[in-house]
């Protein structure tokens, strides 16, 4: 017998979800950042525990915003909840439970769904069992509750377990030697953004975006070429830095996360245009692979 479905990650910006895949997988392959709505699309990483195919799928996190990209990402979670067969919400530790509330009455118990306190590691034991206990109220909701640090492994085999409990049973779905069903190229567009979000500061990083105009593969080496998008001509000056020094910092920065991920050399060349509103622009957003903007 085996299983297989899929496992949305759902949580609010910055909970950890996209670190947490990496970490499940042994892969990285999601972009991380410390700075919240850094995920724009969903994700997938396939995990085989035992018997089991676990098909996981990073989402952007559910919040709040006016702009038309930003209603994109909270569709993009949205229709993730709706299209899975579990869920996992991450909760930091140092969140109240207003957010959970919020994700209750969205998911409304439509979808089964695990809570993973994430961040154990941050607060003082005392603190963690005060934050477990107050979501017992909600116990009837939840098929369980596993505590996680996530850079230490902490609770990964936990979870793995009881996902593989609450799965269908099912033929794999994908091959077991796959990582992943996403493009190569929307892989090292995620890894060239991050080094934007990692090496720009303020709002600069919100307001750009990756199009892999093209990528050459060869054995020993792939040339990838791609196209920073940002909205005003004074971030382009920001972007780029005195000397070529910024954009030379994010390119060594993707570079090297691509390299890790292909196993062998990567050039990377970088060209930076101005398209003024691209993120409230729907033709635009359409065009680079929003395609259900609204």
């Amino acid at each position: 017998m085996t299983k297989a479905g899929f496992v949305s990650l759902i949580g609010r910006p910055n909970a950890g979800k996209s670190t947490l895949m990496n970490s499940l997988l042994g892969e990285k392959i999601a972009m991380v950042s410390q700075k919240a709505n850094a995920t724009r699309r969903r994700s997938n990483a396939i995990v085989m525990h035992e018997n089991t195919q676990i098909i996981f799928v990073d989402t952007p996190g559910l919040h709040e915003r006016e702009k038309i990209l930003n209603q994109y990402m909270l569709d993009e979670a949205l229709k993730a909840m709706g299209d899975c067969d579990l869920i996992v919400y991450l909760a930091p530790v140092t969140d109240s439970v207003e957010h959970y509330e919020k994700f209750l009455k969205l998911n409304n118990d439509k979808v089964k769904h695990i809570i993973v306190i994430s961040k154990i590691d941050q607060v003082k034991q005392d603190k963690l069992f005060k934050r477990i206990a107050s979501y017992n109220q909600y116990a009837k909701h939840f098929e369980a509750l596993i505590p996680m640090a996530i850079p230490k492994k902490v609770g990964h085999e936990d979870l793995l377990k009881v996902i593989s409990k609450n799965l269908p049973e099912s033929p794999f779905l994908f091959d077991p030697d796959d990582l992943t069903s996403e493009l190569v190229r929307d892989i090292y567009a995620g890894f060239i953004r991050e080094g934007i979000f990692e090496n720009v500061s303020d709002e600069i990083p919100y307001e750009a975006d990756v199009i892999i105009d093209s990528i050459e593969e060869d054995k020993n080496l792939d040339k990838i070429y791609a196209t920073i998008i940002i909205e005003k001509e004074s971030q382009k000056g920001i972007i780029i830095g005195k000397g070529g020094e910024s954009i030379k910092r994010i390119g060594t920065y993707a570079r090297m996360k691509i390299e890790t991920l292909s196993g062998k050399k990567a050039f990377l060349e970088l060209q930076v245009t101005v398209k003024k509103g691209w993120t409230k622009d729907k033709n635009f957003l359409k065009e680079i692979g929003y395609g259900d903007v609204k």
